[in-house]
C-alpha cells in the first residue's frame, strides 16, 4: 500500500550535521540520509572533497506535519549565519509504515 509524504532536502555545510540529526529526529522524523554534495551557488563553487568545509545533503521523508516544523526550525536557527537550502517534494512512497 502506499501513501503520500513529504520529502525534505536539506543541503548545507558538512559542519552542521550532528546538530541537523539530532535537530530532525527530536523534531519527529523516524530516519533520514546523508550525502556528500558539491555544486555551484549565491556562495562559490563548493567540492565534498574539501573535507570538512563540504556540503552534504540530507534527506527526509516524513508526515507534511513534521517536515513543515523541522524546516521552520532549520530556518530559524541557522539561515542567518549558514549556507542552506531547504526545499520540499511530494513523494508517494511504498512503504508507508516507515515514514
Amino acid at each position: 500500500m502506499s501513501a503520500m509524504r513529504k520529502l525534505l532536502t536539506i543541503i548545507c555545510e558538512t559542519d552542521l550535521e550532528r546538530k541537523l540529526i539530532e535537530s530532525v529526529m527530536a523534531l519527529g522524523a523516524h530516519g533520514y540520509t546523508v550525502t556528500e554534495a558539491r555544486g555551484r551557488g549565491a556562495h562559490g563553487e563548493r567540492d565534498a572533497a574539501w573535507g570538512p568545509s563540504g556540503n552534504i545533503r540530507m534527506e527526509v521523508i516524513c508526515e507534511a506535519a513534521v517536515a513543515d516544523t523541522i524546516a521552520a526550525h532549520l530556518r530559524e536557527a541557522y539561515f542567518a549565519n549558514y549556507s542552506m537550502v531547504l526545499y520540499l517534494s511530494n513523494v508517494e512512497v511504498l512503504r508507508d509504515d516507515k515514514f
